[in-house]
């Protein structure tokens, strides 16, 4: 079982930036691919980015340009800074860990921090 653990959240203004954080309590080159999911209320949860262990990044369009996404392979970390926010970046902010298994694929939550950005 693989716990992860998000940090860094909380409120910035418009225009201001925010860097999360997520601990994996396993080493991460063991996870294919780590990430982060938004969810704001009344909404679906959606991906913000991603980061395989080849470190190839993929981005949500709404992101591209502000957001930053890093591992430390080190630290067992995978960070999120967060850049130009915008008050519709507001949401609940999950870190997510997809690994491989025998049976398939496992997927992995964190349990959110929330993220708020004022106008």
């Amino acid at each position: 079982q693989v716990q992860l653990v998000e940090s860094g959240g909380g409120l910035a203004q418009a225009g201001g930036s925010l860097r999360l954080s997520c601990a994996a309590s396993i080493n991460i080159v063991n996870i294919n691919r780590m990430g982060w999911y938004r969810q704001a209320p009344g909404k679906q949860r959606d991906l913000v980015a991603h980061i395989t262990s080849d470190s190839v990044t993929n981005y949500a369009d709404s992101v591209k340009g502000r957001f930053t996404i890093s591992r430390d392979n080190a630290k067992n970390t995978v960070s999120l800074q967060m850049n130009s926010l915008k008050p519709e970046d507001t949401a609940v902010y999950y870190c997510h860990g997809l690994r491989r298994s025998e049976s398939g694929w496992d997927n992995y939550w964190g349990q959110g921090t929330q993220v708020t950005v004022s106008s």
